[in-house]
């Protein structure tokens, strides 16, 4: 069920993106529908082995829509006591099914291209079937494009593989495409087995880095990009108030991002006082990832150790002058700290915090 405002109004932007993932999804399911029939007609005309690999992936298509478009609503659904940190990895789950579904297209094509370069049979109506590829190849092409570019517009894991098989299939039908154009001008019937298995090495890499990607996913494998942009996030709002940052964590789990971290304080802040610090900080985080992060920051009080990153000023506990702030960037907030001076004064190299 999609959530609405608290008004009962308008709905949520979670709603909105998730109906609209949803009706992406959807319409990629019926039109895949459409195209693995002519696929189908396109093989039953000319009895390639190269369609017939084509419209067989299209079937995995088919069923990959609708798992997509299932996973995409339960990822939507809201942290409970079963699931505290929310549904979200699932599209890690639809990730991964899909791209072993690649994997096993890429076998059918494998088997159907040996069969047709071992044992050739005559192609009739060859005309007919490149007319129905080409058509095919265009639609699909324009489909996978659209989806991956809503996935990356609305965060989407689920949508951006769905578009991704998408464009193998396109870029499948582009190679049967020109297999078979070879073919009508030179008669060579084998180079249709040939040109399909080679569109299956294709299909291998697709397939492979799916599975991949869902398997690092499911791991909480860290996320480069993800840690920068938090990373500049933090440097854009700090305040004097905050001295560091260490032990940075983030991962994503379908729309939503999950993030942790020590933030060291003056030593003499009062609790209040550090808890509105947490809340802005929480604001900060909820208003950039558009209300769909979940934040942990645990408060670390300072010690002599920073005296000399820190420019809070006055402060009574002071040991040594300021010398410069250390940068936050992946290299330096997501170590641990240490006991003991971490900069150099004269070399300005900081140490105990690694990538």
């Amino acid at each position: 069920m999609l959530a609405d405002s608290p008004s009962g109004r308008e709905p949520t932007p979670t709603a909105l993106s998730l109906r609209r993932n949803l009706t992406m999804m959807l319409s990629a399911l019926g039109l895949s529908v459409v195209l693995m029939g002519v696929k189908f007609y396109g093989y039953f005309l000319t009895g390639s082995s190269a369609i017939l690999s084509d419209a067989l992936e299209s079937i995995i298509n088919v069923v990959a829509h609708a798992f997509a478009a299932a996973s995409a609503v339960v990822a939507a659904r809201p942290p409970d006591e079963s699931h505290p940190y929310g549904h979200g990895k699932i599209e890690f789950f639809s990730a991964g099914f899909e791209g072993a579904l690649i994997l096993l297209a890429a076998a059918g094509i494998f088997r159907e291209g040996l069969a047709q370069v071992l044992s050739p049979r005559e192609l009739p109506f060859l005309d007919v079937g490149l007319a129905i590829l080409a058509g095919v190849s265009v639609v699909n092409f324009a489909l996978g494009v659209t989806l991956v570019k809503v996935g990356k517009n609305t965060r989407s894991l689920v949508l951006q593989a769905d578009g991704k098989h998408i464009l193998t299939d396109a870029y499948t039908s582009a190679g049967v495409l020109v297999g078979l154009a070879l073919v009508y001008t030179t008669g060579w019937t084998r180079l249709d087995g040939v040109v399909a298995c080679l569109v299956g090495v294709n299909i291998l890499f697709t397939g492979t880095k799916l599975v991949r990607a869902s398997f690092q996913g499911l791991m909480d494998a860290s996320d480069p990009t993800l840690l920068e942009e938090i990373c500049d996030l933090l440097a854009r709002y700090r305040k004097d108030l905050w001295i560091d940052v260490h032990r940075l964590r983030a991962w994503r789990a379908g729309t939503r991002v999950h993030v942790d971290f020590h933030l060291i304080v003056p030593n003499e802040l009062p609790l209040a006082e550090g808890h509105r610090e947490v809340k802005e900080l929480e604001a900060i985080f909820s208003e950039h990832f558009h209300g769909e992060a979940e934040v942990l920051i645990h408060l670390d009080p300072c010690s002599a150790n920073e005296c000399e990153e820190c420019v809070q000023d006055p402060c009574g506990l002071r040991t040594k002058a300021p010398v410069r702030r250390r940068p936050w960037n992946t290299g330096t907030v997501t170590g641990e700290a240490v006991e003991g001076d971490r900069m150099n004064a004269n070399s300005g190299i900081y140490s105990g915090c690694q990538k």
